[in-house]
């Protein structure tokens, strides 16, 4: 698939996760394994405007797609969401962010900013895990865009 010119980026805002974390070491691997489908890489922000400074410098030939991270924003499938990135792609976004906002939440300003707001779930996961899952989520959306069978399902 053409997913390589495709940056896909996973920032969250806070503490800046110790390469010691497991959960950090299973983050990494994610992206690791979603490189060979897109550029991929993952972001810290002390703070939601160091965030937002960051994504305006962001230079492309077209806006970045933002996902924020919300527990009130849609949820999705891992089908419906390969599709929905399959769509992104085919429309020729370059980058699409997802981003884990702070501890607080993202204000109504930042979620207006948003192309998306996604939710994991109903439940409260701490940043850590959060990042693993959303990281696990785009490995497999490209595994079933890419017909691979990691994805079995169920």
């Amino acid at each position: 698939m053409y997913l390589r010119c495709m940056q896909i980026v996973l920032a969250h805002v806070g503490t800046r996760p110790s390469t010691k974390d497991p959960f950090d070491v299973a983050t990494s691997m994610y992206i690791e394994r979603c490189s060979g489908h897109a550029q991929c890489q993952a972001e810290s922000f002390r703070n939601v405007e160091a965030f937002f400074v960051w994504l305006d410098k962001q230079q492309r030939r077209t806006p970045a797609i933002i996902v924020l991270l919300d527990s009130r924003g849609r949820q999705m499938s891992s089908e419906d969401f390969a599709a929905w990135l399959g769509r992104q792609r085919d429309n020729g976004a370059q980058q699409i962010v997802f981003a884990i906002g702070p501890a607080d939440g993202w204000s109504e300003t930042d979620k207006k900013r948003a192309t998306l707001l996604l939710s994991l779930g109903p439940f409260t996961l701490a940043h850590a895990l959060a990042r693993v899952v959303i990281a696990e989520q785009v490995y497999r959306a490209f595994t079933i865009l890419t017909g691979h069978p990691y994805h079995s399902g169920h």
